[in-house]
């Protein structure tokens, strides 16, 4: 007699299967409108406009942040990793309201909005860490 709880269980390890290969992929170029950012234009522009509060590695701890509240958002958390190239590129393009971020829209193209966004989404690596080979069995023990 056959289970049918096997079988939902076989789609369900599939699916999941799927999904972890899926998310296991590295992200795509940024894409947005007709171009591609380029991440070295963008660390240009990111290194003499938002440095100092954003500080070199993108963590929010610029030289300028302990006098701005609120303070600079970390721009390789989880949070802002999450979030998709359209909203960063409006973040970039129109600033944040109530916050020392200005908008960009009239002072950067959108081609070195897109190279910014390139470099930002460069900060962020998620990376499997690589699990060590096992010992011979005669240096096992």
């Amino acid at each position: 007699m056959r289970c049918p709880g096997r079988r939902l269980l076989r789609a369900v390890l599939s699916v999941m299967g799927t999904l972890f290969a899926v998310l296991s992929l590295p992200a795509p170029p940024v894409s947005f409108g007709t171009g591609t950012g380029a991440p070295e234009s963008g660390k240009l522009i990111y290194e003499e406009r938002c440095i100092s509060c954003h500080g070199k590695q993108g963590k929010g701890d610029g030289p300028e942040a302990p006098y701005l509240s609120p303070r600079p958002a970390s721009l390789v958390s989880a949070a802002t990793s999450v979030k998709s190239d359209r909203e960063l590129l409006a973040a970039i393009a129109d600033g944040k309201p109530r916050t020392a971020m200005p908008a960009w829209k009239h002072t950067l193209t959108e081609q070195q909005q897109r190279d910014v966004l390139a470099y930002l989404r460069s900060l962020v690596r998620f990376y499997k860490p690589g699990t060590p080979a096992p010992l011979p069995p005669d240096q096992a023990n």
